[in-house]
């Protein structure tokens, strides 16, 4: 069960492994184009039908057509990447169980956004883990977990790839466990994870005003903002040209600056060909960035004819 390409390196790994893919549950078509009439079909939809593995794409999970339609694949194990939250009536149908990949290592980053809260939060390390599904999102008994450091050069993007290929081989590994044992594996309790004075981070689903740019705090953490919400759905703050209104800018990669000024934050410096943002304890280079209805570009190519101010 999954949806993005996330989902399709964990279905490949398993369709390689010699696994007898009963059955592939994902969204249904998406409808995309000016007028919405072209029908898109997930990504793991396309490689499910480019193997000769049956489809389902119901609208609701406790449809009972789709129920009927499931229960006849007669699956032994479910295994779920990137999907929607599931009822009992389908996580407790296979007598294996249904177990869930997530990217992150719980119990920390529950939600729907674990790669990009990781990144923004300025962790130093991430990870990937498989749990058997429950009642409450994300809490269920952990099977296994690998860690993965995050480079000082990763993006949201970057992260996805190298989460992508370790957590494919964590499904693999996780099936085979479960496969071997009759479902009965050793699992913990994600609370004995939890250290004394260990706060728990979220990971919330992110929508377009969590993605602006707050240019009162460290150029650090804004720069940590901005790769980790890099290349989609991008970081973004206001730009003004000489006697226009305020249109949005996404900006992709950027750099810190520290050293000490008198500017308020949100204040633009030009220096040279180097676009620069002051923050509360120095400045926030823009090194690639995309005004509304234009193509991306680095810094220096957009100072050429734009000229700017930035408001937080």
């Amino acid at each position: 069960m999954g949806t993005p390409e996330f989902a399709v390196a964990s279905l490949r790994a398993l369709v390689e492994g010699g696994y007898r893919v009963v059955g592939v549950v994902t969204a249904p078509d998406k409808p995309v184009g000016r007028h919405g009439s072209i029908l898109q079909p997930a990504p793991v939809k396309l490689y499910a039908q480019q193997q000769g593995i049956p489809v389902l794409q119901p609208e609701k999970l406790r449809d009972e057509d789709f129920l009927a339609a499931l229960r006849a694949l007669k699956a032994d194990l479910q295994i779920v990447v990137a999907f929607r939250m599931l009822p009992e009536v389908v996580w407790n149908m296979p007598p294996l169980g249904t177990f869930n990949l997530h990217a992150s290592l719980l119990p920390q980053y529950r939600g729907a956004a674990p790669i990009h809260w990781a990144i923004i939060n300025g962790e130093k390390e991430t990870g990937v883990t498989t749990f058997f599904l429950t009642h409450t999102l994300d809490t269920g008994r952990i099977i296994r977990r690998r860690p993965l450091p995050i480079e000082a050069t990763d993006d949201a993007g970057s992260l996805h790839d190298k989460l992508m290929l370790l957590g494919a081989a964590l499904v693999l590994e996780t099936a085979r466990l479960i496969l071997a044992h009759g479902g009965q594996v050793d699992t913990i309790p994600q609370e004995t994870l939890l250290l004394p004075g260990v706060v728990l981070r979220p990971a919330p689903k992110i929508f377009k005003d969590t993605c602006r740019i707050c240019w009162q705090q460290p150029a650090q953490a804004i720069c940590d903002f901005i790769r980790g919400l890099s290349p989609h759905p991008a970081a973004w703050t206001e730009w003004r040209a000489e006697g226009a209104a305020p249109q949005p800018m996404k900006v992709f990669r950027a750099e810190s600056l520290p050293g000490s000024h008198t500017l308020a934050p949100g204040t633009v410096r030009i220096d040279g060909a180097c676009l620069d943002v002051a923050a509360t304890d120095g400045f926030v280079r823009l090194l690639s960035v995309q005004l509304a209805g234009k193509r991306r570009l680095e810094a220096k190519d957009f100072l050429n004819g734009t000229r700017l101010v930035v408001s937080g």
